[in-house]
């Protein structure tokens, strides 16, 4: 019907007037006009899209950049370099140590880059052969429980289910680890003997650092022989030439607008005044303190319950999970950097860097002010590695400082002693270096590129979503001691927390940047699974959380399983945490037994360990009859270690096991997520 009055129409319009006057044509070339050029500007970014490749790149870069990024093999190719470093960093020390690497390249006229396997593909060292006398070297960290890090994990998958053909490539690895842990330089290893068995050629022995020792000096030790292999393995030799060349260039920003300088943030401009789900390690966030409460009843010293609050943030954790504060340093330290320096600390800057292909181009957020980059981005309170000593010798006025600071920076007996004694030893940090040489005058600019970034601090949840939802808790011992040399070093994280007091009236309340770090420290999935946990001091924190949980599925009628708590502390009286909590725990029946050790309060020591030797019958129930789960958390070193013997021992005595089958009981409990660790050192 609508068909038939049309037809009636254009009738109509045919034998009253032309069938097209001049303005229908002028409408038709328009219309064609729009149409034409909308066409091919979506086909020609359709087309843009689909041949792009999917990296993951920072937030500053284009998306030109990003395309070319993830290729570095191109990058080689198109600049005459033949080395690359890549690194696998969670804190920042393995990159540091790909970026020294790559920059001592020159000197053997190997010229390199640093490559994150996060934004490259790595699958290009398959062509690594067509580079004449080329190296790919790899410093790798081995992070939580033998795992690697965040932007190494694509890698190491790739490198696990890939059979990539890497005849031809000629590599080197140096692994970060801590001889505390159990899986010590697991990824390192693991990198070194697969390359190996996908056919690429080992230049030189992999390289083990133990940062529970001297990890710089492994470092430099490691350096100096895989220089020697190199040369040996390509027929060259060292061209004397200095490598101490600026990676980094500064910019002055004065005229750049208010609005387009970072203050603090992590990645993204402004993202603390427009917050956006999700959050992570590059967006955290910006958590108001709800309670932060002394939890020592006397003493001089100090642990802090602190709450974060994360209502309506869209954040979720499990308990047994970590939540990571992102500190700042004092002011006092700050200032005292721009005194020395004689630096005007609210100026306005930026550092480029001065490789082009570098998919890097800043150190930290830029443009910012001296005071922003000294205080939110920087480390200024940890011991300065060797190469900072290096750099610093040409700013040296005074004689006896260039050599004081040459000897520290060589790799001769004499000078590792120095360095160990006088940096390490005496606990010594930028500061203090720049005050005990008064002739060393660096520009600050410089002492910025060198500068390590400002980590997050890690703790353990001592909450759990169950109970508290909406906010996270934590258990926070204040950190201050006197050196050697009689200066009070202060914990950056707990001494900026310690400050962040919540108040009653209308004032803003304190916040400070989070985010949620997954952990694989978890209850059993039944809550009728028993567990003993093992927590001395704020080694406590995550089974106040797992408490408060099987407390929950108590009061909802479920059954649970016997909970077993070791805890400990110096004195009753002092440091006794969470007692009321516990005890109340223990009287509703949720927690079986409550085995105290406070090893200050009588002539001889007591400890943990000293009940779990003596409660070896009650372990052995739970761990080997009734097929219970072990958690351990607190001291690395030593507290973990002698558990882990302990156990090992009530497995051989109890279970009627010879000591190698212990172990291996152990060993498959640690598979099976039955003995579970979160530990630090």
């Amino acid at each position: 019907m609508e068909n038939s009055e049309g037809v009636k129409i254009e009738s109509t319009v045919v034998t009253e007037e032309p069938l097209i006057s001049a303005l229908d044509i002028a409408l038709f070339v328009v219309i064609i006009t729009v149409a034409y050029f909308w066409y091919f500007k979506r086909d020609k970014q359709s087309s843009s899209s689909e041949k792009k490749p999917y990296t993951i790149q920072p937030s500053s870069l284009s998306s030109i950049e990003q395309t070319s990024n993830s290729s570095f093999i191109k990058k080689l190719k198109s600049t005459g370099r033949s080395l690359v470093v890549s690194y696998g960093s969670q804190t920042g020390t393995a990159e540091e140590f790909a970026g020294r690497v790559a920059k001592e390249g020159a000197r053997y006229k190997m010229k390199g880059m640093v490559a994150d396997p996060e934004e490259c593909d790595m699958a290009d060292l398959v062509e690594m052969k067509e580079i004449q006398k080329s190296l790919a070297i790899f410093c790798i960290a081995t992070y939580g429980e033998g795992d690697p890090t965040d932007n190494a994990m694509d890698f190491y998958e790739w490198l696990q289910n890939g059979d990539a053909d890497l005849e031809g490539l000629n590599y080197a690895v140096f692994g970060l680890g801590n001889k505390t842990y159990e899986h010590y330089n697991e990824i390192a290893i693991y990198i070194d003997q697969r390359l190996e068995e996908l056919g690429a050629t080992r230049v030189h022995e992999i390289g083990l650092g133990d940062d529970d020792a001297n990890i710089e000096d492994d470092f430099v030790s490691w350096k100096e022989k895989l220089w020697e292999s190199v040369c040996s393995h390509y027929g060259i030799e060292e061209t004397g030439e200095e490598s101490n060349i600026r990676q980094y260039k500064l910019v002055d920003c004065s005229e750049v607008l208010p609005e387009r300088i970072f203050s603090g943030e992590i990645s993204r401009l402004k993202s603390y005044e427009n917050q956006r789900f999700p959050f992570d390690v590059k967006n955290p966030y910006l958590s108001k303190i709800a309670v932060n409460r002394e939890l020592h009843k006397s003493g001089d010293r100090s642990c802090m319950h602190i709450e974060f609050d994360i209502d309506g943030s869209k954040m979720r954790y499990d308990t047994g999970d970590h939540v990571a504060v992102y500190p700042k340093n004092s002011s006092e330290l700050v200032d005292k950097i721009g005194e020395l320096l004689n630096a005007d600390l609210d100026a306005v800057f930026s550092l480029l860097n001065t490789d082009e292909e570098s998919s890097k181009k800043h150190p930290f957020p830029c443009p910012c002010t001296y005071r922003t980059a000294l205080t939110y981005y920087l480390d200024i309170t940890s011991n300065p590695r060797t190469h900072i000593m290096k750099e610093l010798i040409e700013y040296a006025s005074d004689p006896k400082d260039q050599e004081k600071l040459k000897l520290m920076a060589s790799s001769t007996p004499e000078g590792k002693k120095e360095f160990h004694e006088w940096i390490l030893r005496d606990n010594r940090n930028i500061v203090h270096i720049l005050e005990d040489l008064p002739s060393v005058k660096p520009d600050l600019d410089h002492l910025c590129e060198l500068l390590p970034r400002l980590q997050c601090r890690y703790y353990s949840i001592s909450s759990s979503p169950k109970v508290y939802p909406k906010s996270i808790h934590i258990t926070a011992v204040l950190v201050n001691y006197t050196t050697s040399t009689n200066r009070v070093n202060k914990g950056v994280a707990t001494n900026l927390l310690a400050q962040l007091i919540p108040t009653n009236d209308e004032l803003p309340q304190p916040t400070i940047p989070i985010y949620i770090r997954r952990s694989q420290f978890r209850l059993p999935p039944k809550s009728q699974t028993p567990i003993i946990m093992i927590g001395p001091g704020t080694g406590l924190a995550p089974f106040r959380g797992f408490i408060q949980e099987r407390d929950y599925a108590r009061k909802e009628g479920r059954e649970i399983g016997e909970m077993v708590l070791y805890f400990g502390c110096r004195k009753k009286d002092e440091d006794f945490i969470y007692e009321s909590e516990l005890q109340e725990y223990v009287a509703n029946g949720t927690l079986t037994k409550l085995h105290l050790a406070f090893s200050r309060d009588q002539p001889e020591k007591k400890y943990v360990t000293h009940l779990l030797e003596q409660n070896a019958d009650e372990l052995w129930n739970i761990i080997g009859e009734k097929s219970g789960h072990l958690y351990v958390c607190g001291d690395a070193r030593s507290m973990a270690k002698d558990v882990h013997s302990i156990i090992v021992k009530v497995v051989m005595e109890k279970g009627q096991t010879t000591n190698s089958q212990a172990l291996n009981y152990v060993k498959k409990m640690e598979q099976q997520k039955r003995y579970s660790a979160d530990v630090w050192s």
